[in-house]
């Protein structure tokens, strides 16, 4: 002890999965600062201990390095703990009763935003429209969307706010859904929510931080260390600042906005994974298609149960040489690309595109990203290793979309749906997040529905196409190192190892251990960050 210093906290009897290959398993963690600086048994550790070291029994408890969830909408999940919850609504009237609710609930003139509606879990069949709306809040604006974000419904109010009517064009990559006169049933997919986008109030930014501290806290709950936060406007990432000036940022960001914005921060000479270790930006991203829910997700080949479609190219996409250009000037001014494609011909298009943009500035370690990677083509996985493409991928969508895939597309191409095993197969790196607010942001839904492949239904209790699962080793890797990897950071985080930020979870079971449809019920004992205690369960 006379030659270092006493650490400043020790964890010790413990079981620590360490994600660090040269030392899977120890008892015990030293932290010097926000540093981790010993890992091993409980008699090695001891050696760090001083007067002042603050101890942490975990009583045999699993510990792992904290959660680094690669891709969330941060704001909007903050948002949508106030906003009205929709996802349970299992009925039209259910729905708009509870809209009713919650807008007699709002001061005049406020929103009702939120929504995460899902229409495959009525009882009944069928699409929300403005009218069901109207019916019971028709003077307040309502603008509530499908959970997977590519669909929406407005009523009557904000179709009159947004200018939409019989005679409203249809914008690229959007649809505005009509009935059979033509006129406005209300639902509005991808790029045409963008009429309603331009005349929805912008939060105060008072409002903007009380939402994205309830999301920090929510985080902090669930062991979610580090977030990737996708699209966010530049007024959230003004807050993030903020709060990190504050030192109130509990959760580590990296921020991706728009391709579209990419040349401001190429003019500031940004480049990937440019700035601290609490707020960092250097990723733009970028859209493809839609979603499969919606029916936009972009297929080679037609929808089954909606013949007249195969989904729609995002706005972004058209044409598709002014995606090629903008994704080359920001690769070349050294910025990641990270891109969101579901179905297998969007996959596929972005892949050519990627391969367009090595031609055009050169072999480097540039991380190309693509988020969700549904559907894939069966040529494309070997297409993805070669060129290094990180495979951003949230397995709690599997167990959910997993109970009408097969209508939708058929077994053939649902097969080489949330393909995890098959990408590791091919050498492909995955990086593990949920997408909140369209899943749940807690890790162990996520990991649960890796591991087990149980659809929400409850139609497939060994696993829907159970030849893609994972272990719990795998997804864990994929959580902390892969994610950690996919932000440019796994010489930083990622791993319990000496030299690393102490981001640190004590779980309340051992999810190596336990049966693996338990592993959704296990809780977050503590969170660390930067060896600082963020969250302990008090009950």
């Amino acid at each position: 002890m006379a030659q270092k210093p006493a650490a400043d906290l020790i964890i010790h009897h413990a079981k620590i999965w360490t994600v660090d290959s040269s030392k899977a398993q120890a008892q015990a963690v030293a932290v010097l600062g926000d540093k981790i600086v010993a890992v091993g048994t409980n008699q090695q550790v001891a050696l760090w201990r001083g007067s002042r070291t603050k101890m942490i029994d975990a009583h045999g408890k699993r510990v792992l390095p904290g959660f680094n969830d690669a891709h969330v909408h941060f704001a909007d999940g903050g948002n949508s703990l106030s906003e009205v919850e929709l996802k349970d609504s299992s009925s039209l009237q259910e729905f708009a009763r509870r809209i009713a609710a919650h807008g007699a609930s709002l001061p005049g003139g406020e929103w009702v935003l939120g929504g995460n509606w899902d229409d495959q879990a009525f009882t009944a069949p069928g699409l929300p429209t403005r009218q069901i709306i109207d019916a019971v809040v028709p003077e307040r604006p309502v603008f509530v969307t499908r959970y997977d974000g590519h669909m929406a419904v407005a009523n009557s109010l904000v179709l009159k706010l947004a200018g939409i009517d019989k005679q409203t064009p249809e914008l690229p990559g959007g649809e505005i859904v009509r009935d059979q006169d033509g006129n406005p049933t209300g639902l509005l997919k991808d790029a045409a929510m963008d009429y309603v986008f331009k005349v929805m109030p912008e939060p105060s930014p008072e409002k903007r931080l009380r939402t994205i501290r309830a999301g920090l806290q929510l985080a902090a709950q669930l062991g979610v260390t580090s977030l990737q936060d996708m699209n966010p406007p530049y007024a959230d990432i003004a807050a993030y600042a903020e709060l990190a000036e504050r030192g109130e940022l509990s959760s580590r960001m990296y921020v991706a906005p728009m391709l579209l914005q990419a040349e401001d921060i190429r003019k500031l000479g940004i480049r990937h994974a440019f700035g601290s270790d609490f707020l960092r930006m250097g990723a733009v991203k970028t859209y493809a298609d839609g979603s499969l829910g919606s029916s936009t997700a972009y297929f080679h080949e037609p929808y089954l149960d909606a013949p007249q479609t195969r989904g729609l190219l995002a706005g972004e996409m058209q044409p598709i040489e002014g995606m090629r250009e903008r994704m080359i000037l920001a690769d070349k001014a050294g910025l990641q690309l990270c891109v969101h494609a579901i179905g297998d011909d969007a996959i596929s298009a972005i892949l050519d595109l990627f391969e367009d943009v090595v031609k055009a500035n050169g072999e480097r370690d540039r991380r190309f990203r693509i988020e969700h990677a549904q559907h894939m083509a069966e040529q494309d996985f070997a297409r993805f290793a070669k060129l290094g493409v990180i495979a951003s991928v949230q397995p709690y969508h599997a167990i959910d979309d997993g109970r009408f895939v097969d209508k939708r597309i058929g077994h053939a191409r649902a097969s080489r749906t949330y393909a995890f095993r098959s990408f590791l197969k091919h050498g492909v790196k995955l990086a593990i997040g949920t997408d909140w607010t369209v899943a749940p942001l807690d890790p162990m839904s996520a990991i649960h529905a890796a591991v087990t492949r149980a659809t929400l239904d409850g139609q497939y209790p060994q696993g829907w196409y159970p030849e893609q699962k994972l272990t719990v080793a795998e997804v864990v890797q994929a959580y902390t190192m892969g994610s950690a990897y996919a932000e440019f950071q796994e010489h930083l985080k990622g791993s319990i190892t000496p030299g690393k930020l102490a981001d640190i979870v004590i779980l309340s079971q051992d999810i190596f251990k336990i049966a693996p449809d338990q592993i959704k019920h296990v809780k977050v004992e503590k969170t660390l960050v930067g060896g600082k205690l963020v969250f302990e369960r008090k009950d």
